[in-house]
């Protein structure tokens, strides 16, 4: 896929993370400086709170996780979502699901468990995601994530061309909504990744980069993984983490800054592929550790973006 490619769906996906038409939300009404920090929530923890959240840290945008909200996405709880955003000026850019269950975050059951490669699961998950394309739709978000799952390094793998097809139906229910679907970085190898972007072959498809989750699972330093799969990042979820020690045990997520990401690399070559969107903070704690660490790492942060954006003018 190149920088910018047309599809049929009649509107673009661009370096920059813009793509026209209807989903053009953040574009038309509440436009981000560059590569501006946000924070990945879930609403249905408490939506008001969790999105005042946001504004209370001094950020402009989200990133929704919409799991809690399966069976029940209707127009009503959209309106709800939307003026809350509206009240606090929070721009949501994304929304990911990876539900239903079973899914297990590990080496020993994640390849049965995870994303849309299990068969058991599969119809289940394209349905979720399809639910969630049409309600992100509703509040004009312009990308829906998920993890797709260990897709097998081997193209003659039937789990390989299954999964294609599989992330093919569900990118063009987005595309009907004028969205991006993108894959979030983790269980696959870059390289298997930018192969299934070129088999399932959608100009709406491309990456959402958790620099963490490659060195969680052992696939990729993100540094590196940039220089394969770079070009067709949409979306970054700021994360930091050590390589997994134990074969059966993913590696540990950590504080940003105390882990083996080295964001500045990342971001620098990110932005100078183009790269202008959001970059979305994950720590996965809870309570008032997680608020805490969430403050230390937007300064840390910001102070990294600031070279990288004055060094780039």
């Amino acid at each position: 896929m190149s920088a910018t490619v047309m599809g049929a769906t009649g509107f673009a996906s661009s370096a920059h993370g813009q793509e026209t038409g209807k989903a053009q939300w953040a574009v038309q009404h509440k436009t981000l400086p560059p590569m501006a920090v946000g924070l990945i929530i879930q609403p249905a923890n408490g939506a008001e709170a969790a999105i005042a959240r946001v504004r209370d840290l001094g950020m402009s945008n989200c990133f929704l996780s919409l799991d809690g909200y399966l069976g029940r996405m209707t127009k009503p709880l959209a309106q709800e979502i939307g003026g809350l955003l509206e009240k606090y000026s929070i721009m949501a850019t994304a929304a990911e699901v990876v539900r239903p269950e079973p899914l297990v975050w590990d080496f020993e059951h994640g390849p049965s468990t995870i994303g849309l490669v299990p068969r058991a699961t599969r119809a289940a998950r394209i349905d979720a995601l399809k639910q969630t394309s049409d309600f992100a739709a509703m509040l004009e978000i312009p990308r829906l994530q998920t993890h797709c799952g260990f897709i097998p390094e081997d193209p003659a793998d039937p789990l390989y061309e299954e999964a294609v097809t599989a992330i093919r139906e569900v990118a063009q229910h987005c595309a009907g909504n004028k969205q991006m679907f993108l894959m979030e970085t983790g269980q696959e190898t870059p390289t298997t990744m930018s192969r299934a972007i070129r088999d399932v072959d959608q100009p709406n498809l491309g990456v959402g980069l958790d620099t963490a989750n490659l060195i969680l699972y052992g696939k990729a330093n993100p540094v590196d993984a940039v220089d394969i799969v770079g070009a067709h990042v949409r979306s970054i979820h700021a994360k930091d983490g050590r390589w997994p020690t134990d074969p059966m045990k993913l590696g540990e997520e950590v504080l940003i800054g105390t882990g083996l990401v080295d964001f500045e690399r990342v971001f620098a070559k990110l932005h100078k592929l183009g790269y202008t969107g959001a970059v979305t903070i994950e720590r996965e704690t809870s309570g008032p550790q997680q608020i805490a660490d969430v403050r230390k790492e937007k300064v840390y942060l910001e102070r990294i973006l600031s070279r990288v954006l004055s060094q780039a003018a």
